[in-house]
């Protein structure tokens, strides 16, 4: 395959030779919330043949712009995301409705004789994406209503536990305040009688083709704290540039509440109940500053649980020519 540096030393990599591959390279740029993913997509995008889809369960929805950290409009018309803004906030997504939806922008990347560069922090996605999922039962909105109102009564806390009673292996993996997969976990064996992890253990995952060659790439920040500071400047840009008035706008949609997936996600739960007088400003600001820094914290036990990935520091200032110089390598391979 033919690879070449231009005069600014930036390697690249030819679209006729992936058409030509024997294989076809899809690239995953996976990392912590607020690690710089975006940034260092866009700059991977002027230097290879690539075509971004976000692998991000909170920026599927429309709407919910400022506190997803949704690229802007600009960024967007430049560098395009595909399964950006392809849901509204009411309407659930599921880790099985991703991996359609990306095997659908992929083959048509690929189709164009370009590389799909899957880029985000929901690491479920990923999962799913790359070793296959199972075919579980489909979503039962009476179920998960009577599941959700009973959470709303009890905590969900009280519904992890439920859910230790029958089937202790999923509760063993999912937190007691995961309300998502709780509620998706009780979901499954309600409507079918049968634990989650039984349908995990029993199912045929779905399978890539063999010609798919996945190059996953990890941002791993070697400081915490840095990393922590810039969670906390990146929530404190949102608070002043409209999210409170967003989450505002959301909460007059009468089909949405907080029990919705979409505002599960982190940060709009925390500011939803400000907004409802349930907590103050800063209290507010505390709850979603501390659940952002427990995501980071899941994203990255994840990364490092991981087997076969090519680690990077986002915070060195010159990570994207490290990433640039082993990409060119890995995308000539023969």
């Amino acid at each position: 395959m033919d690879g070449h540096h231009d005069g600014r030393s930036r390697p690249v990599v030819s679209a006729r030779a992936l058409v030509n591959s024997v294989d076809k390279p899809a690239v995953c740029l996976m990392g912590p919330t607020a690690s710089g993913k975006t940034e260092i997509a866009i700059s991977l995008c002027q230097r290879f043949p690539f075509d971004i889809v976000s692998v991000d369960s909170a920026l599927v929805y429309r709407g919910m712009d400022i506190g997803t950290a949704k690229p802007d409009a600009k960024t967007l018309r430049d560098t395009p995301h595909r399964l950006i803004d392809i849901r509204d906030p009411e309407e659930s997504y599921s880790a099985g409705d991703f991996v359609r939806d990306a095997r659908i922008e992929m083959n048509a990347i690929h189709s164009a004789g370009r590389v799909p560069l899957l880029v985000g922090g929901t690491m479920m996605y990923f999962r799913a994406l790359m070793r296959g999922i199972a075919e579980l039962p489909s979503a039962d909105e009476q179920i998960r209503a009577a599941i959700d109102a009973d959470a709303a009564e009890l905590g969900w806390p009280a519904m992890h536990g439920r859910l230790c009673e029958v089937d202790p292996t999923a509760a063993e993996r999912i937190d007691p305040n995961d309300s998502q997969r709780i509620q998706r976990a009780l979901e499954v064996y309600l409507a079918s009688g049968r634990p989650l992890s039984d349908w995990h253990r029993s199912m045929p995952a779905q399978q890539w083709p063999v010609d798919v060659r996945f190059i996953r790439l990890a941002l791993q920040p070697a400081s915490r704290a840095i990393l922590h500071e810039r969670i906390e400047r990146r929530l404190d840009r949102m608070l002043h540039g409209g999210f409170l008035d967003e989450v505002r706008t959301l909460m007059r949609r009468p089909q949405l509440n907080r029990d919705t997936p979409s505002m599960r996600a982190v940060g709009y739960r925390q500011i939803w109940e400000h907004l409802a007088g349930e907590c103050t400003f800063a209290e507010g600001r505390y709850r979603a500053l501390v659940a952002t820094r427990q995501l980071a914290k899941r994203q990255i036990t994840w990364l490092r649980s991981e087997q076969e990935l090519f680690s990077f520091d986002p915070l060195e200032s010159l990570t994207i020519d490290a990433i640039s110089e082993n990409l060119a390598n890995l995308l000539n391979r023969a």
